[in-house]
């Protein structure tokens, strides 16, 4: 699903609509009525980010869709904003100051690999989206992180350090899936 300049912007202002009545309210509040010809009602998964000065200053989403687009855009703005355990809440002297980028995920493709020497053979740096999952554990780093991480070693072992685990670990029950995202900001 490809999103047309119009509705990238719809989404960018709903992000920020989501952030303005969380400082005003201190809470998450309901994700407006959208039209359905202003955004299509499909269920995407989607991560908003928020960057100060080109720093992360927050990066909230979900992997598995549960709401239609700009609801899911609505809400991980929010969490971005407010709820992002790496961070304190976005204060108001913050919010001039934020720009915001929206990554919308296509449905994660599971991979089958051997291990970890196969995954970094079919990795695809720029492009791919990973996840790595086992038990409770799972992290994911979105396709922008290449452009920090680009040697896919690295790449995968940083990952595997958001996911709690040493950078050397690998277990034949690691469950790994790739996605590509449709990237977007105000400033693009």
């Amino acid at each position: 699903m490809s999103l047309s300049r119009s509705q990238q912007r719809e989404l960018l202002a709903l992000a920020r609509q989501s952030i303005q009545e969380g400082l005003a309210q201190g809470r998450r509040m309901p994700c407006p009525a959208i039209p359905a010809d202003a955004i299509p009602p499909v269920l995407r998964s989607t991560f908003v980010t928020l960057l100060i000065d080109g720093e992360l200053r927050g990066c909230c989403g979900t992997l598995n869709a549960q709401w239609p687009l700009a609801e899911d855009v609505w809400n991980n703005a929010w969490a971005s904003a407010f709820a992002d355990p790496r961070f304190a809440p976005l204060t108001p002297a913050e919010y001039p100051r934020i720009d915001l980028q929206i990554s919308v995920l296509s449905e994660p493709e599971p991979m089958q690999v051997a291990d970890e020497a196969d995954l970094l053979r079919q990795l695809r740096p720029r492009v791919d989206g990973l996840v790595l999952e086992m038990g409770a554990a799972r992290a994911t780093f979105l396709p922008v992180v290449w452009e920090q991480l680009p040697d896919p070693a690295q790449f995968v072992r940083q990952l595997k350090l958001k996911a709690g685990w040493t950078p050397d670990f690998w277990s034949t029950g690691i469950e790994v899936s790739r996605y590509a995202t449709e990237s977007f900001s105000e400033d693009s």
